[in-house]
């Protein structure tokens, strides 16, 4: 018997899953077994050219969270999860041949890594069906096409609102799913029996096993555990009065939980959808009415959008040194950036934030952009030591988000001023006045 695969990347979830439903309406057309896989590539255990490692034990611990959660629910459905250690290039062909598979469906994820393993499958012999399913809006319904769009964000977000173009809804989770391939597949090299094997995170029992206590997001706790169920657990019980009215106020605070949606660390991962949020955002609406709260929200979500598309837009560029700027290539000052990841740069504003980060992988919005600006305007380094850190070191790592608020903050993107420099005198005394977020970090 044939088999179709699908390749889950940064989608891992069941609800409003268009490209697994295209698989699953393949497998079934043709009379096909469903396997189901997810790839650890191993470049991601390596370290980066600024001398750390890639990928960080926070996201790690999260990702195989969300991945064993992921398992749970297909069990429900009597499938399973493969997972593989290895290249895309080199794990999936081979896998694809010991299943008589020659069609594989995954999501569209537009940043060159992710295109150029895409590109090394078709290289392979397989027939790709990507499925773009990561925004909000749909490329295909801008009223613009990606070449032509807008290079400011207030521009890009005032002609989607003039188009009054809604968000396609969320499909449901299937009930059902076609079986998987009969096959031993433990006989495949970089075939691994765990997510937390997988991706080296920390298990039951370890040491690093409960989150710091003053974390804004602790991950390894149940209500912000990775996966859809606490995902969705969560998406219901942020959308509950006075939270969403309250937003916009509270968004740029640098500390509690309540304060802004968390909603990013279940969106990196796609254990959430954008659409689905929105769903709910919406309904919360009808029932609670809107105000600036709740349509900032959906501002925040429109920005989330814009980065993606400008993927679609510049491609490549956007990982140059310059960026999109005619700017002099960075400058960058290595015991600086040291100083800068370890906390230690004598700034106590940054310095605190720089340690909230590696304590907890998590740290505001605000605080990222205060300690971005930092490092790029008062250290002058490379805003792409700056971006990799954050890759490392984030649980809610994302690459169209990280890329392009680094080029926001260092002028090197599409915001007509060059460079946002955050004076860290003034964001002390507008976001931490009383010195309780230092005294946390700085103890």
């Amino acid at each position: 018997m044939r088999t179709t695969i699908y390749w889950f990347r940064n989608d891992l979830r069941l609800h409003d899953q268009r490209a697994l439903q295209h698989a699953v309406e393949h497998a079934q057309e043709h009379q096909q077994a469903l396997l189901l896989v997810y790839v650890h590539e191993p470049v991601q255990d390596e370290d980066t050219a600024w001398g750390f490692r890639r990928m960080g034990a926070h996201r790690r611990r999260f990702v195989a969270d969300t991945l064993q959660d992921l398992q749970a629910a297909l069990q429900t459905m009597g499938q399973r999860l493969v997972l593989l250690h290895g290249p895309v290039a080199d794990v999936l062909p081979a896998c694809a041949r010991l299943v008589q598979a020659d069609t594989v469906f995954c999501e569209d994820i537009a940043a060159p890594e992710e295109e150029a393993q895409v590109q090394a499958l078709i290289n392979a012999g397989l027939n790709v069906k990507t499925l773009w399913q990561s925004s909000l809006i749909e490329p295909d319904a801008l009223p613009f096409s990606a070449e032509a769009m807008p290079q400011v964000f207030t521009e890009f977000r005032q002609r989607i609102e003039s188009a009054r173009l809604q968000p396609l809804a969320p499909l449901p989770a299937p009930t059902q799913l076609p079986a998987p391939p009969h096959d031993n597949l433990a006989t495949l090299t970089g075939w691994t029996d765990s997510p937390f094997t997988l991706l080296q995170a920390h298990t039951e029992g370890d040491a690093q096993e409960d989150a710091h206590p003053r974390s804004n997001f602790p991950y390894t706790q149940a209500q912000c555990r990775g996966g859809e169920t606490s995902a969705l657990a969560h998406l219901q019980s942020y959308l509950t009065p006075p939270w969403p009215d309250r937003y916009k106020q509270t968004r740029n605070a640098l500390q509690g939980q309540h304060t802004s949606s968390h909603w990013s660390p279940w969106l990196a991962t796609g254990a959430v959808s954008a659409r689905r949020i929105w769903a709910e955002l919406h309904a919360y609406e009808q029932t609670h009415g809107n105000n600036d709260g709740t349509y900032w929200l959906w501002f925040e979500l429109l920005w989330r959008d814009n980065f993606r598309m400008l993927h679609l837009q510049h491609g490549p560029q956007l990982y140059a040194a310059r960026g999109l700027s005619n700017l002099s290539k960075p400058s960058h000052f290595p015991k600086d950036f040291q100083r800068w990841c370890q906390g230690q740069t004598g700034e106590p504003i940054v310095d605190a934030g720089m340690r909230e980060l590696a304590a907890t992988g998590f740290t505001s919005n605000r605080m990222r952009q205060i300690v971005a600006s930092f490092l790029v305007h008062d250290l002058s380094c490379d805003w792409r030591a700056g971006a990799a850190w954050f890759e490392s070191q984030l649980v809610d790592f994302d690459v169209s988000s990280n890329q392009g608020n680094w080029l926001y903050v260092s002028g090197r993107g599409t915001d007509p001023r060059v460079g946002r420099r955050f004076n860290p005198t003034k964001q002390t005394q507008d976001h931490d006045a009383q010195g309780r977020y230092r005294q946390v970090w700085l103890a």
